[in-house]
């Protein structure tokens, strides 16, 4: 694949006219604790659980699922939490060799130590390194990366 599979595009510029409207609604995050998971999502960012998904009686894995959505009327996207029986948690920074987060979720604040009090009072610790002044790197409960910013 080159440099360029992607294109160039010019900041502001639609991609294709002709493509049809495409919207990123949620995001699918695989966890071993899905139920506690979406609990800590929802206490985090104030959604509710719209879904906890108990297993079925004959799957011997446990399969979990729940879902997180934003408060009717507040603008938001869904969490997704997926089971994952073969969990690795990330490490951030990434190191080679080491399980690395392929994606992590930004959310803007208006108060970052305030809302760094909060994540770690609803069960989220602190990153190291801290890469910027106004972003805090954060991880779940889980070991998922998650950055404040204002």
């Amino acid at each position: 694949m080159s440099d360029d599979t992607f294109g160039t595009i010019p900041p502001g510029e639609r991609v294709s006219s002709g493509a049809p409207r495409l919207r990123a609604t949620s995001i699918s995050i695989s966890t071993p604790r899905p139920h506690e998971a979406a609990r800590f999502y929802a206490r985090l960012l104030g959604g509710r659980i719209t879904v906890l998904d108990d297993a079925a009686p004959d799957d011997p894995d446990g399969i979990t699922w729940a879902q997180v959505q934003p408060l009717p009327g507040d603008v938001g996207m869904t969490i997704n939490l997926e089971h994952e029986r073969e969990w690795s948690p990330p490490v951030w920074p990434a190191r080679p060799g080491e399980q690395r987060s392929t994606q992590h979720l930004d959310v803007q604040v208006d108060d970052l130590p305030a809302a760094v009090a909060w994540a770690l009072e609803c069960g989220a610790r602190e990153a190291s390194p801290q890469p910027q002044d106004d972003v805090r790197v954060m991880l779940d409960p889980d070991g998922h990366p998650f950055c404040l910013f204002l």
